[in-house]
């Protein structure tokens, strides 16, 4: 018989491959550099890391370099903090609506704003302010404040306890779409500016009130999968009743696809844990049930999605019966199933994570790191060869740095204070 104590550490656990996420983490970081925009905010980047000025600047994008140069800044990767801060100075410059509040999506080559307000958006610009307050940016404090202030007023459906989603650009029309998507980004958003709140700030009060609202989303979401096979509805009609067919003509649309998103499943399976942990954290009480939700929603989107049409990765999206309909593989579905792995094998201590996540990684090292140019190709075809018809270029760094820093950190406090208190595991 076998002596277990010999038994190969997991990696999750295992030094030497924290030591290569590390490693992994910072070549991202330098393959990202040269995304600032003149005057504020970041380029979208193309496959060499170039920037891209004719697709103009996305809130979106610019948020999320915010997000990923304060982590940057806050583990001491030189040249991080002032990348952050150029991107910072888009959201409270150019991108910011200084006539009718919140962020435009968008400015076109020659500066000229794109209309709507979307609470996407908006999730990312919380999520950015709060990274970069927990890495002490120059007004970050003031811009969470703010982010928070417009989510509160045009975002937030008390009554629903849910976000609504599209404004147009003067807050005057709600658009009757509800989506899953915005809702999963506000939970992320919801937890890492709860921790700042608490933690950098000392606002425990508005940071409750965030926290509350995060767990009482992850109820609604594990409620609307557990009743639909595990498979979690992306889109909603006004009244949150599950639109099942939306989108049917445009299956691979970037944001809104439709049918069963599978790197969602992945990701909001982890926001469980996240949520979960929070609340034992904060001696708040978390909805039940949220441990078996994590692993239902991992389950399924695993079986629907991984290796099942003749080559290894992830589809992007099945049908409500879990076949699948787009085929390509999009970097950031492998990306989440990696920190959800990772994230499962810390809660429950079962090595069928970690034997998971140490797949996936090898999957993503041989297919997907683009070992010539840096980061990650963020489409593959079925074939697993680079390919650009829904993700053009290597836009930002967000899921593939998340994924190197998540198997580090425990599952509370979010993924800044975590590692401003040096809270490696």
């Amino acid at each position: 018989m076998s002596d277990p104590s010999h038994a190969p550490v997991a990696w999750p656990d295992q030094p030497t491959h924290r030591a290569w996420l590390d490693d992994h983490c910072r070549s991202l970081l330098a393959f990202g550099e040269r995304c600032p925009a003149p005057g504020g905010g970041a380029f979208w980047l193309d496959d060499r890391g170039q920037p891209e000025p004719g697709r103009g600047v996305h809130t979106w994008i610019t948020a999320r370099m915010v997000h990923v140069y304060s982590l940057g800044a806050l583990l001491g990767v030189p040249g991080s903090g002032p990348i952050a801060d150029a991107a910072l100075a888009g959201l409270t410059g150019p991108l910011r609506d200084a006539d009718h509040g919140g962020w435009f999506p968008s400015l076109d080559g020659s500066g000229t704003p794109a209309s709507g307000k979307a609470c996407y958006d908006h999730a990312f610009v919380v999520l950015a302010a709060s990274s970069a307050s927990a890495a002490g940016r120059p007004g970050a404090a003031d811009l969470l404040q703010e982010a928070l202030g417009v989510y509160d007023e045009r975002f937030w459906d008390a009554e629903a306890g849910l976000p609504v989603d599209l404004w147009d650009t003067a807050f005057e029309h709600l658009d009757g779409y509800r989506g899953i998507n915005a809702a999963m980004h506000s939970t992320e958003a919801m937890l890492a500016a709860a921790d700042v709140l608490a933690e950098v700030l000392g606002d425990t009060e508005a940071a409750a009130t965030c926290r509350r609202r995060a767990l009482g989303i992850l109820e609604r979401v594990a409620g609307w999968a557990r009743d639909n096979g595990w498979r979690v509805p992306e889109h909603f009609d006004d009244s949150w009743q599950p639109q099942l067919e939306h989108n049917a003509d445009r299956p691979d649309d970037p944001f809104k696809p439709y049918g069963a998103t599978v790197g969602h499943g992945l990701e909001w399976a982890r926001l469980m844990l996240h949520g979960e942990a929070a609340a034992t954290a904060a001696g708040a009480d978390a909805p039940a049930g949220l441990l078996d939700a994590a692993e239902s929603l991992f389950g399924q989107a695993v079986a629907d999605g991984w290796d099942v049409d003749g080559q290894p990765g992830f589809v992007y999206t099945t049908d409500w019966s879990g076949s699948p309909v787009v085929r390509d593989r999009m970097h950031w579905v492998a990306a989440e199933a990696t920190a959800t792995a990772a994230a499962l094998h810390q809660r429950t201590g079962d090595s069928a994570y970690a034997e998971r996540y140490a797949g996936w990684w090898d999957h993503i090292r041989v297919v997907l790191i683009d070992a010539e140019y840096g980061s990650w190709h963020h489409q593959l075809d079925p074939s697993n060869e680079p390919t650009d018809t829904v993700w053009p270029g290597k836009a930002d760094l967000y899921h593939a740095v998340g994924a190197t820093l998540i198997p580090r950190l425990p599952l509370a406090p979010s993924m800044a204070v975590a590692v401003r208190q040096a809270a490696w595991r």
